[in-house]
């Protein structure tokens, strides 16, 4: 592999920073849930999941959005062992939210303008299974609305190829390490070098302009 592809490959992928920057601030954009607020979750994998929070996080009645890992075969698996794609995970986000705020089909709605769901191999720069999209169902409820807003959007004509990401049942849901969550806050030059160079914000910018 040429160098200069190579260096590339690592600057604009989803990879674990080399090094710790002295400029990353610990911060969260967890939100206390009030008391006596009864909240659902919602598991969705569109890629890299450092790009996959913020979308969620400032919706009001979201309270959380947590990068990590499901629907592979390996327990408590870890950053490097779902790089190597031999853990059948793929990179996710579990959205904590009050369903009296925001429902589900509105986080359909958010979750379908963060990625590209034809590309069947990977999302943008990171190729492999454990970057291909999927919506993971807890429910009959949220399998039938994830059916229905599919096929909505293959009917709106907003892609010219197939929408190829699955609905698949929900799994155990793996939290990722800490350094990842909120990685979009935590070490923001990094983050919009990566979502930048790796074509991601260019595709969402192009379909769907400022609302992304």
């Amino acid at each position: 592999m040429p160098y200069l592809v190579f260096v590339l490959i690592i600057v604009f992928s989803c990879s674990k920073p080399q090094t710790k920057s002295t400029d990353i601030q610990e911060l969260s954009s967890k939100k206390t849930v009030p008391a006596g607020v009864v909240t659902d979750t919602a598991v969705f994998a569109g890629g890299c999941f450092w790009c996959m929070e913020g979308p969620f996080e400032k919706i009001d009645g979201v309270y959380d959005a947590i990068s990590g890992y499901t629907g592979g075969h390996t327990v408590n698996p870890k950053y490097e062992e779902v790089g190597s794609g031999t853990t059948g995970h793929r990179e996710s986000i579990e959205v904590v939210y009050d369903p009296s705020k925001v429902t589900y089909d509105k986080l359909l709605d958010i979750f379908w303008m963060t990625f590209n769901p034809t590309d069947v191999g990977g999302q943008f720069a990171d190729r492999g299974e454990q970057y291909t999209s999927a919506i993971f169902y807890r429910n009959d409820a949220q399998k039938k609305a994830a059916e229905a807003s599919k096929e909505k959007l293959a009917k709106s004509g907003k892609f010219d190829k197939p929408i190829v990401t699955p609905i698949i049942k929900a799994s155990v849901f793996y939290p990722a390490e800490e350094y990842h969550q909120d990685f979009y806050k935590k070490d923001p030059d990094h983050y919009n070098r990566y979502r930048e160079g790796s074509g991601r914000a260019g595709y969402l910018r192009a379909l769907w302009g400022d609302h992304h």
